[in-house]
């Protein structure tokens, strides 16, 4: 089969968050059981962009409404990424530093489908799935079955993949002659809520839909940001499949961004050498045990909290623990974590922003990473987790439900019930305990490493429902 990813993000060509992750290792993986996935991305002026050689694949006109505009599709010339990428350049639109976070990013990702489906409409032959990712992508669906000028790629099949249900794209109504002409009685496919709806518009109009996790698909169903009873509606055609991760990418025995790498045998020696190296950077004590957050700081991932239960649990602990943070998002949370450094030197310390290597780094270094979030879809940083010999330490929500079992079950992660300060400061209570058993923690460890979370079930799982397409 020929599949055709098209999202906002792609790790290592740009990079926000876990969706990245995912359209970079997915199509991978498809690839090694012998499809054909290709993935389209917007072309940002990132390091990746700048650094790389792209052959021009297409060129050509568009426009929406009464704005034209000229794109130019781009493929990556030596397939570095184990599939074929394309990027979009559209001058004074895609072509800027950052993935999202503009005035105009309605006009942007609106440019970004039309182009690409400009493109496919051309092409000789037509893909056997296109398949979209969250809400940037989301009007593809209505446009490829509606659209008068996509006739032609009208039987192509859909598929949508919700990563976070609450980001959702939604613009007003006095913007839809952005959309290619239609008939008007449709237009309903497009709405939600007296807004046009893009991830809703996408879940109306997809051949399947697909959430990051079982357990996930059944939360959207009560807590969704509005689009519940949609879910509900929609659900015969829905299933949850768990993300996995790149184990090429993230291999603590051929990790290159690793001070030490290690595997099963050598974790115990490898892990140490880590923590030494990152708590000399970081001034702090590797001898005792490291507790780390990595991600957004926003409260979808309970980082509002993270002040209160550091300052908590570093009182309550006094000499006993070390606390690593790194993540960029809400200024006030930013500030507080900032204003820890005085009061815990030598203990605590936050690096503001983010970093790919430092994250690696974590990870190998860590002995527990907390996870707090009120919404988790699935999250990596658990599995990454896992695959460096890190306890996870995580609220039971989402794909952190599907993916961690306690200690206390027999298990190999510490879990908690609540996004408090209590619950959370409990749990690194339990941490604390576990790390002072020598020969429990050593035994958690290895479980962890063993387990295999790679895309190759995943990849299966996601060929299987195209399959049902056919």
């Amino acid at each position: 089969m020929e599949i055709l990813h098209i999202s906002a993000e792609c790790y290592p060509v740009a990079k926000v968050g876990g969706l990245a992750d995912v359209v970079g290792a997915l199509p991978k993986y498809q690839n090694k059981i012998g499809h054909i996935a290709k993935v389209v991305v917007p072309a940002y002026e990132t390091k990746f962009v700048r650094e790389n050689e792209f052959d021009v694949a297409y060129d050509a006109w568009a426009n929406y409404g009464n704005n034209h505009f000229q794109f130019r599709v781009l493929k990556e010339k030596t397939n570095k990424l184990g599939f074929d990428l394309y990027i979009i350049h559209i001058q004074g639109l895609t072509d800027r530093p950052n993935v999202y976070g503009y005035q105009d990013d309605t006009e942007r990702f609106v440019a970004f489908q039309i182009a690409v489906l400009d493109w496919i409409v051309q092409w000789e032959h037509r893909p056997d799935v296109i398949h979209c990712h969250d809400h940037h992508t989301g009007l593809i669906p209505f446009m490829v079955s509606n659209s008068i000028k996509y006739t032609p790629i009208r039987t192509v099949p859909t598929v949508l993949t919700i990563h976070n249900a609450q980001y959702q794209g939604q613009f007003g109504w006095e913007k839809l002659y952005y959309i290619p002409a239609f008939d008007l009685w449709k237009g309903g496919l497009l709405g939600w809520d007296d807004a046009i709806n893009p991830l809703a518009s996408a879940i109306k109009c997809a051949w399947k839909v697909t959430t990051v996790s079982p357990s996930y698909l059944g939360e959207m169903m009560g807590n969704a940001r509005g689009l519940e009873s949609l879910l509900r509606q929609e659900s015969w055609k829905s299933v949850g499949i768990l993300n996995g991760i790149d184990t090429e990418v993230w291999d603590p025995e051929t990790d290159p961004m690793l001070v030490k790498s290690y595997n099963l045998k050598t974790i115990e020696a490898g892990k140490l050498a880590n923590k030494k190296a990152l708590c000399d950077v970081f001034q702090l004590d590797s001898s005792k045990p490291l507790f780390t957050f990595i991600g957004r700081l926003v409260d979808e991932k309970g980082a509002d909290l993270l002040p209160d239960i550091f300052n908590t649990a570093l009182q309550q602990h006094g000499d006993n623990i070390n606390v690593l943070v790194l993540g960029s998002g809400d200024n006030w949370v930013e500030g507080r974590l900032n204003q820890l450094k005085d009061i815990f030197r030598g203990k605590y310390n936050a690096y503001i922003g983010y970093n790919e290597q430092v994250s690696h780094e974590m990870y190998a270094a860590a002995d527990f990473l907390l996870m707090p979030s009120r919404v988790e879809p699935c999250g990596l940083n658990q599995l990454y987790a896992l695959r460096y010999g890190t306890v996870p330490i995580v609220r039971r929500v989402g794909g952190l439900k599907d993916t961690v079992i306690d200690i206390g079950d027999g298990g190999f992660g510490i879990c908690h019930d609540q996004t408090s300060i209590w619950d959370v400061t409990q749990a690194i209570n339990r941490a604390v305990e576990l790390h002072k058993n020598k020969k429990a923690f050593k035994a958690v460890r290895k479980t962890m490493m063993k387990i295999d979370h790679s895309w190759d079930k995943a990849a299966l799982n996601y060929i299987e429902l195209y399959q049902i397409l056919k």
